[in-house]
C-alpha cells in the first residue's frame, strides 16, 4: 500500500511539471522500491543532468533545465534532499535502521505533496497530496517512537 503511495507521489510530480521536464528517479539495485532504473542516458535525453559520479543506477542530483518551472525546480530540490538524508549510518538492528531510513523517505513525500499544493491545480492530485502529508507525518511520528524506545546497536 505505501509502495503504491510512492507511486502517486511520482505521478504527481510528472502531473505538476506541466510539461516542461520529467523527473527522474534513478533508482539503485538496493533501492528500487520495486521501479526499474531508466536506461543510460535517460537523464540527458529529459534535458536534465546527473552530478559527476552518478549513472543511471545511483541516487544522482538532476539538474534542472535553464528554463525550468518553479515547481520542477522545487522537486528536483526535495528529490536531491531526501536520497541524501535517506544515507543512514546502519546499526545493524533490522528494526532501527528502517525506520531510520523511512524517516527521510516520508518526508520526501510530504516535501513533494506539498511542492503539488503550492503549484497544482487538479482536485483530486490536491486531496490525495493533502491525504499523503496527513498519513506521512502520523507515520513519522510513528517511527520517531519507535526509534526513541530501540537500542542503538
Amino acid at each position: 500500500m505505501r509502495f503504491k503511495m510512492i507511486s502517486a507521489i511520482a505521478a504527481i510530480a510528472a502531473i505538476a511539471l506541466s510539461g516542461a521536464a520529467t523527473l527522474v528517479f534513478a533508482q539503485s539495485p538496493h533501492h528500487s522500491h520495486g521501479h526499474a532504473a531508466p536506461p543510460a542516458g535517460a537523464a540527458m535525453r529529459q534535458g536534465m543532468t546527473m552530478m559527476p559520479g552518478h549513472g543511471a543506477g545511483g541516487h544522482g542530483s538532476a539538474t534542472a533545465p535553464v528554463n525550468a518551472s518553479p515547481a520542477t525546480q522545487a522537486f528536483i530540490a526535495a528529490n536531491d534532499r531526501m536520497h541524501r538524508d535517506m544515507a543512514v549510518t546502519y546499526s545493524g538492528n533490522a528494526d532501527r535502521d528502517f525506520a531510520a531510513g523511512m524517516i527521510p523517505h516520508h518526508q520526501g513525500a510530504i516535501d513533494m505533496a506539498r511542492i503539488v499544493l503550492e503549484h497544482g491545480r487538479d482536485p483530486e492530485v490536491r486531496a490525495l497530496a493533502e491525504s499523503i502529508i496527513r498519513d506521512q507525518e502520523r507515520e513519522i511520528a510513528q517511527m520517531r517512537a519507535i526509534m526513541a524506545r530501540l537500542p542503538a546497536q
